[in-house]
């Protein structure tokens, strides 16, 4: 078998390359709380009643609905990066319900039970439903992290329900884990706000959506 001059070179190229992604290591982040957060976050007491709250999967924009980091290209506008190499422990949308759950669940001292309602169903416990929607979301290295998130929570038995939104805001460093951090710190923002909203509509009734913009 014969090889043309150019094809040996091809050949050896691609293979160098092929080499070159085999190295690169690929490193997994997640918006878990860690235990060091936790046991500093502000925290609004222990209701009369067990609060059991069911958070749906985070809908997310089409571009972001993946495992890799979705970034944005400081002073360009119109260009994303998607990094291949730093990836979520999980989809970006899964990532999103499971840190507002354990967010919500601290504030409120509640029971959190996700993804796990048919026990709760079947003892005829009243559950708060959370949707949320992250409608405006762009993260910056070495700019900021900026979210909007539209959100509703309903009770399961009775007629109380609540629309709402935060716009929130983060600094993110120059580096991938400092971006990571920004991303957790828009969403443990959000996760006050509907915290705060959960009780006041548990306590009376009632919510009142105020401006929730940061």
């Amino acid at each position: 078998m014969k090889f043309l001059p150019g094809s040996v070179c091809f050949l050896a190229a691609m293979f160098l390359a092929g080499c070159a992604s085999v190295g690169k290591k690929t490193t997994f982040y997640t918006l878990s709380i860690p235990s060091e957060v936790q046991a500093t976050e502000s925290y609004l007491g222990h209701p009369a009643k067990p609060i059991f709250i069911d958070v749906m999967p985070v809908i997310v924009p089409e571009r972001l609905a993946r495992p890799q980091l979705v970034v944005n290209v400081k002073d360009k506008e119109t260009q994303l990066l998607i990094l291949e190499q730093a990836r979520w422990s999980s989809h970006f949308h899964y990532e999103l319900r499971d840190a507002f759950a354990a967010h919500i669940a601290r504030k409120i001292g509640g029971q959190i039970e996700i993804r796990e309602i048919r026990g709760i169903q079947a003892r005829r416990e009243p559950i708060y439903r959370i949707a949320i929607r992250l409608s405006q979301f762009d993260a910056t290295l070495g700019g900021r992290v900026n979210a909007k998130f539209d959100w509703t929570i309903a009770h399961s038995t009775q007629a109380r329900s609540a629309a709402c939104y935060s716009v929130v805001s983060a600094t993110a460093g120059t580096d991938i884990e400092s971006l990571v951090k920004g991303i957790g710190s828009v969403v443990a923002a959000a996760s006050e706000r509907i915290a705060e909203t959960l009780v006041e509509m548990n306590e009376s009734g009632e919510a009142t959506c105020r401006s929730q913009e940061k």
